[in-house]
């Protein structure tokens, strides 16, 4: 007889498990080499704080359960979320910068029929106090750099701006309610979605240009001189941004993306997407979401990055047939 599984999980065996331990711990002492201590939470959060940082982040919970006293408890969908609350709770009175890591399962809805895992190993770090450019640069250079500690060396991160599309859409003035659907396009890359929507908004042929003209804006350092209008203003900054990831090395493994855009809807600056030619998913992203932990109570900048461990152990596997 076959006992089914729960859509979007599975079981992993010995072999592969060990492979992902070792993956694991790499990424691991190479994180806390750098400063950033582990730290784990509570597999279940209250869905009201999960509300709390995100209404997205909540949504996103595939898995809901009732406590003893009748208080709606989600699986994690979001490390993030949840590093928020610790720093409010538990490192009210210390001074930043604070360095965080982590190593944990998350659950995340899905639509059926994608293949798309539910359950899945999450490895990041957050850095919390560092506003700007500085930081940034410091998360983006440590995790391409665990990365290649971890045997990679195809990666590359793809670099936009999170306030970059939703600042845009409020200049051109289009409904607080359409907004959403546009985003979602961008996050999916349906360009065709994108324009359809764009005309039947009844954009100026210059608005609706200019919307669909960013998802294109991808490449190096040539990408930031051909952004013109509002557009320019979040090249200054990316810009910055070079600069720092020149200084350390990891320049040459950037792509500037303007059109990139997160699913959840707390970061407020630079946004990044983890990739590895050798596969045809992402393996992880972040960016920057300053105002995140001011909804705990504890307004600092803060900035993170976090990895899919099977998708970048599937990206090691790939990387070693191709040779």
């Amino acid at each position: 007889m076959i006992h089914p599984l729960p859509p979007g999980t599975r079981d992993v065996l010995p072999t592969e498990m060990r492979e992902l331990r070792a993956l694991s711990d790499r990424l691991r002492v190479s994180f806390e080499g750098a400063g950033y201590g582990e730290v784990w939470t509570p597999l279940v959060e209250y869905e009201e704080t999960l509300r709390r940082g995100d209404d997205r982040a909540a949504r996103a919970g595939v898995y809901r359960m009732f406590d003893d006293r009748g208080r709606v408890l989600v699986l994690r969908s979001d490390m993030t979320v949840s590093i928020a609350r610790l720093v409010a709770t538990r490192y009210g009175g210390v001074q930043p910068p604070v360095r965080l890591s982590y190593l944990a399962h998350s659950y995340r809805a899905v639509e059926r029929g994608r293949g798309q895992a539910r359950e899945f190993l999450q490895g990041g770090l957050e850095l919390i106090g560092p506003a700007g450019a500085e930081g940034d640069a410091e998360v983006v250079s440590l995790v391409l750099a665990a990365l290649e500690e971890a045997g990679l060396r195809r990666h590359r991160i793809g670099v936009g701006d999170g306030s970059l599309v939703r600042g845009l859409l409020g200049e051109l003035e289009v409904p607080e309610e359409r907004r959403g659907t546009l985003l979602e396009h961008l996050s999916r890359r349906d360009l065709v979605a994108l324009e359809v929507d764009a005309e039947e908004l009844g954009l100026s042929p210059g608005a609706r240009d200019l919307l669909v003209a960013i998802p294109t804006l991808r490449g190096g350092l040539e990408v930031l001189d051909r952004a013109e209008g509002p557009v320019a203003r979040s090249a200054e900054g990316l810009r910055a941004l070079y600069d720092l990831l020149a200084a350390s090395g990891a320049a040459d493994r950037t792509i500037f993306d303007l059109g990139l855009v997160r699913e959840l809807g707390y970061y407020t600056g630079a946004v990044f997407e983890v990739y590895d030619p050798a596969v045809g998913f992402a393996l992880g992203g972040g960016g920057r979401y300053d105002e995140l932990l001011g909804r705990f109570g504890t307004p600092l900048p803060a900035c993170g990055i976090a990895l899919d461990i099977q998708r970048v152990h599937a990206a090691q596997a790939a990387e070693e047939r191709l040779g």
